[in-house]
């Protein structure tokens, strides 16, 4: 099969989570045989922060530019004539515009048309609060509806908004990108949080990281992400490190004694969502924190395989209890779990099943 992308970016990580996501799925689709081509707009940066210099050997990209509809539309051509065009939630720009062109590839016949929501809570919020928000009347245009969260509850609800076929294909581990490596300097400390600053999750963050490190003045916390200049001089025992770059995530998971996942508002609400972090860190053999959130268990087992807290105080008590040998175990179970039945292969295989029921649906109508 032919599959058309596009997102907010393939190329690069700059303020977009869910490149590693892409990246993974992409990786193990060219893996089995098929043909992929990503097109993602210039914009926020992301070309002059990439993390891939250049198209990966996995995949074609082309880079537009999103104000330019003659340079939109060609890429729009293009993509018409793969076996299945996917239009990704939260490009940033022109959405409304991919969605609707996209959307009419399925009604026409052309190419299957797919919508991927890498971000089913605030999407769905969105659309059961609008009942004119545009993309609410094109769901039933579009062929398949997939999410990389929310469970069950996330498909039911889009089928309720009138989606033909919704399916979730979670995050998963890319065991080629995140392993083991040897601990960096930079990073050490107690506890470990990456991840960029967001007004629906900055509450959280200071639930979950910095109470903890303001009860435990002598223990070392060390904060990864951008947006966070004006809060890294908080507290003493606070080491911000800035942007992390993909390539140094490994050693950000393993260098701290635990490293903890903070959802955002919506995430953390619908449950079943667990984060790239998740599996990025559990991968690496990291022994990982999480705060609570529904369906955790379909992915690693507390107390055996990830720590969980429902606030402050059990962060505070993970770190201040937690031995270098406990945090090894935690570590070593989570990645064996993810390597057993979360990886991007196992994700890939979902998707092609998915993907090929479809087409033969399409063969006999």
């Amino acid at each position: 099969m032919k599959i058309s992308f596009f997102v907010s970016s393939i190329l690069s990580a700059y303020w977009n989570g869910a490149a590693t996501y892409y990246r993974g799925l992409a990786r193990e689709l060219h893996a089995r045989g098929h043909r992929l081509h990503f097109y993602e707009p210039d914009a926020y940066e992301r070309q002059s922060h990439r993390d891939l210099d250049a198209a990966p050997p996995w995949a074609e990209v082309t880079v537009y530019a999103p104000g330019e509809w003659a340079d939109v539309s060609r890429c729009l051509r293009e993509a018409s004539r793969s076996d299945f065009v996917v239009k990704a939630s939260g490009v940033g720009v022109g959405d409304d515009v991919l969605d609707a062109e996209i959307a009419s590839l399925g009604s026409s016949g052309r190419a299957s048309a797919v919508y991927w929501d890498v971000d089913s809570p605030a999407t769905l919020a969105r659309l059961e609060a609008d009942r004119a928000d545009p993309l609410r009347a094109l769901l039933p245009a579009f062929d398949h509806v997939l999410c990389y969260g929310g469970g069950e509850p996330a498909r039911r609800r889009y089928l309720a908004l009138g989606a033909r076929r919704c399916d979730v294909i979670y995050n998963a581990l890319d065991p080629t990108s995140h392993h083991p490596v040897a601990s960096d300097g930079r990073f050490e400390g107690d506890l470990g949080f990456l991840g960029n600053r967001l007004p629906d999750r900055e509450k959280r963050v200071d639930a979950f990281f910095f109470e903890p490190a303001r009860r435990l003045a002598d223990r070392r916390f060390v904060l990864g992400g951008s947006g966070w200049e004006d809060r890294a001089g908080e507290l003493p025992n606070v080491n911000w490190v800035g942007h992390v770059y993909t390539a140094d995530h490994n050693a950000f998971n393993v260098t701290p004694k635990a490293v903890i996942n903070i959802s955002r508002d919506e995430m953390a609400g619908v449950g079943y969502a667990p984060a790239t972090r998740v599996f990025e860190a559990a991968g690496s053999g990291a022994c990982l924190i999480t705060d609570a959130w529904e369906g955790i268990e379909l992915f690693l087992a507390p107390d055996e395989e990830v720590l969980v807290a429902h606030g402050p105080d059990d962060v505070a008590r993970f770190v201040h209890e937690l031995t270098p040998e406990r945090a090894r175990r935690i570590g070593q179970r989570a990645r064996r779990r993810m390597l057993g039945e979360h990886t991007y292969r196992h994700r890939a295989a979902q998707l092609e099943d998915l993907l090929a029921g479809a087409d033969s649906r399409a063969a006999s109508a």
